[in-house]
């Protein structure tokens, strides 16, 4: 009898947290590493949410809460989606779970059954793919190109698109990319889900806030209303108010959906942190004042990196919408041979080259669904990108 799950061998470890730890472990070994794989904000968690934690903890909140989310933290997910997206929910219709990661694979786990099929649009967050492999369903990539801005045609989810399709997960502005649909072109998408009562809406949310130069985002029950009862609009904390640590991602959908998802987090975690919900509340119906000079930082970061990546011959970097991520191309560079001799056949080899020569640690595009490409998190700060654009600028000057 073997003792790894025949399901466990179906899915592989996280690509970015492998990225992330193998810089760690270069830095704590005294070599010189610029770290642009996380996806994280450098920011501090604003002082208004840590004085709630604080307070949390003073007031003895420290105890088991209601398994998927306090009341309190409920009520105010509601407010969000109200005032932000225009979409009515209850309490009743709200989960809240150890970060967004935790509520995406309740979903599934709660859902989906062997051979049941998930059209998930390439490039992806790492994670998508394995989690529906997880809960044992199938995924199928629908491709969207650089030409195409790495958004998804309507034409191409039209084709992916089976009777076995039982999900469609959706991320804008996107992980890696930072591509952002706009309202028109997420019409295209939502028209042609409208032509699939079958198929069940997963919105990834998570960048919401992280939207730069006029960009309006939209989500997809708030585009088509007629979809508001089959779709699970997901969103967290994390990103917006650098509370990446504290883990608290929420959604809210049909009150069956819910429920289900309620009863696996039950017979799993069980409720997230009570501190940290105490503290979400907080960020989210308190001050958002700070969300807007971060962008402006944001997007000074975002124009530094694009500007330097597309001084390299050989690579087109994007200027994207949102989030904080350029995915830019290295198309032109396959088959080049770096300065120590390592042969550039493909974008995970380039990166691994690149850490290992340069110090400057990105991950590589196989991992999220689509070559020859990498992703770089411009998270940090404006030194700190300008000595990795330097070295990436290096390091591909020298390819022969």
């Amino acid at each position: 009898m073997e003792l790894l799950s025949k399901t466990l061998a179906r899915v592989k470890p996280s690509p970015t947290i492998a990225v992330t730890t193998k810089a760690q472990e270069l830095k704590a070994a005294g070599r010189d590493v610029i770290g642009l794989g996380a996806g994280e904000p450098d920011f501090d968690t604003p002082q208004n949410i840590k004085d709630a934690a604080v307070r949390a903890i003073a007031e003895g909140k420290t105890k088991y809460t209601a398994v998927d989310g306090i009341p309190e933290l409920k009520k105010a997910i509601c407010a969000k989606f109200k005032r932000d997206n225009g979409l009515d929910y209850t309490p009743a219709q709200v989960s809240v779970s150890g970060g967004g990661k935790q509520i995406l694979y309740n979903a599934l786990m709660a859902t989906m059954n062997p051979g049941e099929e998930v059209v998930i649009p390439a490039p992806y967050w790492v994670s998508y793919p394995d989690m529906v492999l997880l809960a044992g369903g199938e995924p199928v990539i629908a491709t969207a190109t650089l030409e195409q801005d790495f958004k998804l045609t309507p034409e191409a989810l039209e084709v992916a698109i089976t009777p076995k399709t039982k999900w469609f997960i959706f991320n804008s502005p996107s992980n890696p990319t930072g591509a952002g649909y706009t309202r028109d072109e997420l019409k295209g998408i939502t028209d042609v889900l409208m032509r699939h009562p079958h198929v069940w809406v997963m919105t990834d949310d998570m960048y919401e806030h992280l939207s730069y130069d006029g960009f309006e985002f939209c989500t997809p029950a708030e585009v088509e209303p007629r979809l508001y009862d089959r779709t699970l609009t997901v969103n967290g904390v994390s990103k917006a108010y650098a509370m990446t640590g504290w883990r608290i991602g929420y959604a809210a959908g049909p009150e069956k959906l819910i429920a289900a998802m309620r009863k696996v987090q039950s017979q799993s975690t069980s409720n997230p942190c009570s501190i940290s919900q105490w503290a979400a509340v907080e960020a989210l119906n308190g001050t958002q004042d700070y969300i807007a000079p971060n962008n402006e930082m944001f997007v000074r970061r975002r124009n530094l990196v694009v500007s330097m990546l597309n001084e390299i011959d050989g690579m087109t970097c994007p200027k994207p919408e949102g989030a904080f991520y350029v995915y830019p191309s290295i198309a032109g560079l396959i088959g080049k041979t770096s300065a120590a001799g390592t042969k550039i056949t493909d974008d995970e080899v380039f990166a691994t080259a690149l850490l290992e020569e340069t110090g400057v640690a990105v991950v590589f595009g196989a991992a999220f669904g689509l070559s020859p490409n990498f992703r770089v998190s411009y998270a940090t700060s404006d030194a700190a990108l300008t000595e990795a654009c330097t070295r990436i600028q290096k390091f591909c000057a020298e390819l022969r």
